[in-house]
């Protein structure tokens, strides 16, 4: 890595540059001479948000998000529709529509900088989508520091970024990919089946890098400190990853649960999204039982951004608390 890239990312860090509150820049334009009221332009700024975990970096970054109608046909499938608005509506959130948000998550461990999961990519930018790149370029790294791409799953959201026209985007860097998961989606066993779209997806943004991937299982390492456990159901494949720095701790649970309302307080509802939703479901109270029980910090991909929390037990389920200064002191 260049020296140049280093002192860049230490200013940035020093400036705290990170935990950008407000991603949009106002700039008024000179009021017309008839008093008319000056216009403004918006500069969208890309969202990140930066902390420390014990010597580890960790880096949020917002891949985008989008709009999407009607929450209880994605969440609570197996439930009166009637029954997620009211979930929805006792947390003061809109019972037709929700925001689902992309975040995948740079950890610089002072040897290796490690990207877990790469959002959409080109693929998604036409959309509004696939701005991990400029998240990368706004705390001062760049697609050619990655070191290690490490994937909890293969669905387009998280795989779509690996390549750019053609070419791996992520050029110095190894990867890491669950054997499982590999297996299923490249396995052409796919076609003609639901799963033919991931199929095609992985075909052209994984195979590609296949001789550069090292292919894990449960218990397995990406580096000292980060160690893989499988969370199965989502995928068949899904995997979790354990990091631990200086005595802290932090999971990056990927799509194990993907609404911090919907999946963590009822975790027994299915998804549409899950692929085995009995196990998926059984993954969810596994994972967040622990979460809860050891009180570690947790960042799901899909929570509210940036993406990092911590859960109690309540009720059936648990109570996501999002991360405010604990990691700043």
């Amino acid at each position: 890595m260049a020296v140049s890239t280093g002192m860049k990312r230490r200013t940035f860090f020093a400036a705290g540059l990170g935990l950008l509150a407000a991603p949009v820049v106002l700039r008024a334009a000179p009021a017309a001479a008839s008093g008319e009221k000056a216009k403004m332009n918006t500069i969208v700024l890309p969202e990140v948000n930066q902390f420390n975990l014990g010597s580890f970096k960790i880096v949020a970054i917002r891949d985008g998000s989008n709009l999407a109608e009607k929450p209880f046909e994605t969440f609570g499938t197996n439930q009166d529709p009637e029954a997620v608005k009211k979930l929805l509506g006792d947390n003061f959130l809109p019972t037709e529509k929700f925001v689902n948000s992309y975040a995948p998550a740079l950890i610089d461990t002072g040897s290796e900088v490690i990207l877990i999961d790469t959002g959409f990519g080109a693929a998604g930018r036409e959309r509004g989508l696939g701005k991990l790149q400029d998240g990368l370029k706004a705390v001062g790294y760049s697609a050619d520091d990655i070191t290690i791409v490490a994937l909890t799953h293969m669905h387009g959201d998280h795989i779509g970024g690996l390549m750019e026209n053609g070419t791996p985007a992520f050029k110095n860097a190894r990867y890491v990919a669950g054997q499982v998961e590999y297996d299923f989606w490249s396995d052409k066993a796919r076609e003609g089946t639901p799963a033919e779209g991931g199929h095609k997806t992985v075909l052209a943004n994984v195979v590609p890098l296949a001789e550069k991937t090292t292919f894990i299982k449960e218990g397995d390492s990406i580096v000292s400190g980060i160690t893989a456990v499988m969370a199965q159901g989502h995928t068949p494949g899904h995997m979790v990853f354990h990091a631990e720095a200086d005595g802290k701790r932090m999971v990056f649970t990927g799509d194990t649960a993907n609404h911090y309302i919907l999946s963590l307080q009822k975790p027994e509802w299915e998804v549409r999204f899950d692929m085995d939703k009995a196990q998926a479901a059984a993954s969810r109270k596994k994972v967040f039982d622990m979460i809860a029980t050891d009180k570690v910090a947790f960042m799901g991909y899909h929570m509210p951004f940036p993406a990092v929390g911590f859960v109690e037990k309540y009720e059936t389920g648990y109570r996501f608390v999002p991360k405010t200064y604990q990691f700043d002191l």
